[in-house]
């Protein structure tokens, strides 16, 4: 039997379940808070409740539908997928222009159908785009989409400092406590990467992630648990500390809804509300994220198989992306892409097995059914997923890295890089030098970076000469 199975190394072939599953696991540990927290924070904006029944339902589908959306990624159906070990899920990449859609409509079930509405027809949009991408394909060479995967690390790296911290806005941010655990975490993964073999060294993150758990549970035994918020003179929970209660309050067995059959606490029916103030703004991020697509598969290639993605990857991928969204806004999810968290998981691991990542996507779907198995991953500590996604986000630099210098590194390839990543991350980065921009402008190119320097890397590409190849000398000649 044993001869039936294959490496987790290799794309295509089954492997046995005792490794697949973990190995899986991982990716979902990697991506399972960031799946959820641009609902969280749309619901809110919209003012649906925090904790209502309808947020509850809502982040419920997100699971499902990444899930699967997923599978769909990994074993494509027709032209749509990109049959490449990507994970799925809810783009944050959306909280912006969804938050300012939110803002224009004045909230309420109306905004959330504006957004949803706007969603569905953006993903049609992206598929039709990826469709049309083989043509296309000459405007994203190794030098652009090399810049490109460069600046979603670097955007990312940012992030996973602030877990490790304790998570933007804790009262306890940078606190030892949450250093100390961070750096647990960290310190595991990188022992059983480097120090052991096989399953081990493969699912060093899922580990790490497990002894973060382990190490919080023994320090709520031994140390004080709340610390009070200056602000309000309250007692809330340390950044390190598990929540409990939200597990035990979670039902074991609920069956997840389209939109249509969900109502807010007035009871008013979830519904597509079309507007051309929520559509046009929509329409121009789906563009965006199509782009940061390409750069996550192409950061997937690299790392894990170290090769460039192909059109036909290329174009499936960014049509499971449309289509995978369109799907999402049925069942009032936002829009679904690639998630390049995981890019970067599997720079560090290598395992690039569809059957192993199926599992992970098996596992979100059972999350939608199974709101209690959902809660014990969603209460993990902004510290434990820290620890582990520093190590994961910076080797997405290094898939960039190795993109970038795929092909000799020449005067006009490091123009693009040095201006792309200068003035396009840059920008993006620190936003404030946006701010007297139109709003729509600063929506667009604010935030993590990665959309500035993707046009001025596309654009650079375009109107820059290109290298004169190089002439031969009179040895070649001869």
């Amino acid at each position: 039997m044993s001869k039936e199975y294959t490496s987790v190394y290799q794309l295509e072939g089954k492997v046995p379940l005792r490794e697949a599953i973990p190995l899986g696991l991982q990716h979902v540990m990697a991506m399972f808070v960031g799946n959820l927290t641009p609902l969280l924070i749309i619901t809110g904006a919209c003012g649906l409740g925090s904790g209502s029944e309808l947020q509850i339902a809502l982040l419920q589908n997100a699971m499902l539908v990444a899930g699967i959306v997923t599978l769909v990624q990994l074993f494509t159906i027709g032209p749509v997928g990109a049959r490449l070990p990507i994970i799925m899920g809810t783009s944050s990449g959306f909280i912006g222009v969804s938050s300012s859609i939110a803002s224009v409509m004045g909230g309420g079930v109306a905004a959330y159908g504006a957004l949803m509405a706007a969603s569905f027809i953006g993903g049609i949009f992206e598929t039709i785009l990826g469709s049309f991408l083989k043509p296309l394909r000459r405007f994203f060479p190794a030098v652009v989409t090399g810049t490109v995967v460069l600046s979603i690390g670097l955007s990312l790296i940012a992030v996973g400092v602030a877990s490790f911290a304790g998570g933007s806005g804790a009262v306890d941010y940078a606190s030892l406590e949450n250093l100390f655990v961070g750096m647990v975490v960290l310190i595991v993964i990188i022992a059983l990467k480097h120090g052991t073999k096989g399953m081990l060294s493969a699912s060093s993150i899922l580990f790490g992630i497990i002894a973060g758990y382990i190490v919080v549970i023994i320090m709520s035994q031994i140390l004080p648990t709340t610390v009070v918020d200056p602000e309000t003179g309250n007692e809330v929970a340390k950044a390190w500390v598990l929540n409990w209660a939200k597990v035990r309050d979670a039902a074991w067995f609920s069956v997840p809804r389209p939109m249509y059959l969900l109502k807010d606490s007035a009871g008013e029916v979830l519904g597509f509300v079309f507007s051309a103030k929520a559509i046009l703004p929509m329409l121009i991020m789906f563009i965006v994220t199509a782009v940061e697509t390409v750069g996550d598969i192409s950061g997937i290639t690299e790392g894990g198989l170290g090769r460039e993605a192909t059109d036909k990857e290329l174009s499936g991928g960014v049509m499971c992306d449309g289509l995978g969204s369109s799907f999402a806004a049925i069942f009032g999810v936002l829009p679904n892409t690639s998630f390049s968290q995981n890019v970067g998981l599997v720079g560090i691991t290598k395992v690039v097995n569809l059957f192993t990542l199926s599992m992970g996507a098996i596992f979100l779907i059972l999350c939608g059914l199974f709101p209690k198995l959902a809660a014990i991953v969603s209460i993990m500590p902004q510290p434990v997923l820290g620890g582990a996604a520093v190590i994961m986000f910076s080797s997405i630099v290094v898939s960039g890295i190795q993109l970038v210098t795929k092909n000799p590194v020449t005067a006009r390839s490091i123009t693009i890089i040095s201006v792309a990543l200068g003035l396009g991350y840059g920008l993006g980065a620190n936003s404030a030098a946006l701010a007297k921009l139109p709003e729509a402008i600063s929506l667009i190119f604010g935030g993590s970076g990665i959309v500035p320097a993707a046009v001025v890397a596309i654009v650079l590409n375009i109107i820059l000469p290109q290298d004169k190849p190089a002439e031969k000398t009179e040895e070649a000649k001869a």
